[in-house]
């Protein structure tokens, strides 16, 4: 495979977007959030729940509490990748809401 042929495969492939959740098995506590990208969205969460530079805080207090071997990310649904695109943002909104009132849950950004 020729590099220009990885890059276009790359520019194609297709990534996962939805809605997921994180939970703690030590403390009981649930967030909720969506993204474009569920794979990028579990990196960069425990990159900054592990460098302590999360801004959602009762999220990260209760990571350093509890520490990370108690949390799970978890996805909820996935939006289909034939949605139009305008229309996505706006359906990740609702089905960040829907599920965080489902599971009680803090929502995330």
């Amino acid at each position: 495979m020729t590099r220009k042929e990885a890059i276009n495969e790359f520019k194609a492939r297709k990534v996962p977007k939805g809605a997921f959740a994180l939970r703690c098995a030590a403390c009981g506590g649930v967030w909720v959030g969506t993204s474009n990208n569920l794979n990028a969205a579990r990196n960069g969460l425990w990159f900054q729940l592990r460098t302590g530079s999360s801004v959602f805080r009762a999220l990260q207090q209760a990571w350093n509490q509890c520490g990370e071997q108690h949390f799970e990310f978890e996805v909820l649904e996935t939006i289909a990748d034939d949605t139009p695109a305008l229309n996505v943002n706006d359906l990740l909104k609702q089905k960040k809401l829907a599920w965080a009132a489902r599971l009680g849950a803090q929502t995330l950004l």
